[in-house]
């Protein structure tokens, strides 16, 4: 099974001149970027910058009020839905499984946009589900209800339903969020793999230490702007960490990955509070 591929115009995914926002409320104005074709790449930067809203917009889950998302040289919201959803599989940042239902069902729901009137469930979902299952290393878990298991196995269950639509292109919201630091880097590390083997990903972090580890590609943004994008290496320094985040740092080389590292500062260690004298009582 075949999903699409770059046009040959340029990346698969791109936004152009976009006003994206919520009813009236503008978040971004004039918002431009390319997500590069089989690139791991990052969205960063403080909280109501304008992250997921940009995700959002990638996604078809907000239309731009002026200028267009493109999905494969043509305006996303051309399409239909479920054909968006063949070509870009999206993991939000908050998502809720039916109550009892098992993991293999729940995976099995990727394959709703191969599904048609009257089509039947056959091999090639069945293979599917299980090579998705497979890749996130929930085969075990098949048969036990999402809502039993910790909250990195649901992640995991969560990324196998989206990778079992068999899009070449993966939107993820904060994906990392409510994790302890090893099923963090657990499912960085899935992402990474995914991306070795040729899928698009593009994630909101907050954790720029894992944005600049893992990323193949980041874009930086402020008030609703994108102030920096390209690899880590070029994105991610102390002045720009400061200018975005408000931070002073120190950006030195990861001692595993060679990737940059922030290290905070911080401020001096004068108490900012006097501490009254004498006892209480």
């Amino acid at each position: 099974m075949s999903t699409p591929t770059s046009t040959g115009d340029g990346p698969r995914l791109r936004v152009e001149s976009a006003t994206i926002g919520y009813d009236k409320r503008v978040i971004s104005e004039g918002l431009s970027a390319a997500i590069p074709d089989k690139s791991f790449t990052v969205i960063i930067g403080p909280n109501a910058c304008g992250k997921s809203t940009l995700l959002r917009g990638l996604s078809r889950l907000l239309k731009p009020s002026a200028g267009r998302v493109v999905l494969d040289g043509a305006d996303i919201n051309s399409f239909k839905t479920k054909e968006v959803a063949k070509r870009v599989g999206l993991l939000p940042q908050t998502s809720v499984a039916p109550d009892g239902i098992t993991v293999a069902d729940l995976v099995a729901r990727g394959r709703y946009p191969h599904q048609g009137f009257m089509r039947q469930w056959t091999e090639d979902d069945e293979r599917a589900v299980l090579r998705a299952m497979h890749q996130t290393s929930v085969t075990d878990l098949s048969g036990r209800a999402v809502d039993e298991l910790s909250g990195g196995q649901r992640q995991r269950v969560w990324v196998a339903m989206a990778l079992a639509q068999h899009t070449g292109i993966m939107l993820l919201d904060e994906p990392t969020t409510f994790l302890d630091i090893t099923h963090q880097i657990e499912l960085m590390e899935l992402f990474t793999d995914l991306h070795h083997v040729g899928h698009t990903l593009v994630a909101v972090l907050h954790d720029l230490n894992h944005a600049a580890r893992y990323a193949t590609h980041l874009i930086a943004m402020k008030e609703g702007r994108i102030v920096a994008e390209g690899a880590p290496e070029q994105v991610v320094t102390a002045e720009l960490v400061e200018e975005v985040f408000g931070l002073r740092c120190l950006v030195v080389p990861d001692p595993v990955a060679g990737t940059p590292q922030v290290v905070p500062l911080g401020r001096d260690r004068t108490p900012r509070f006097e501490v009254e004298s004498g006892s209480r009582g």
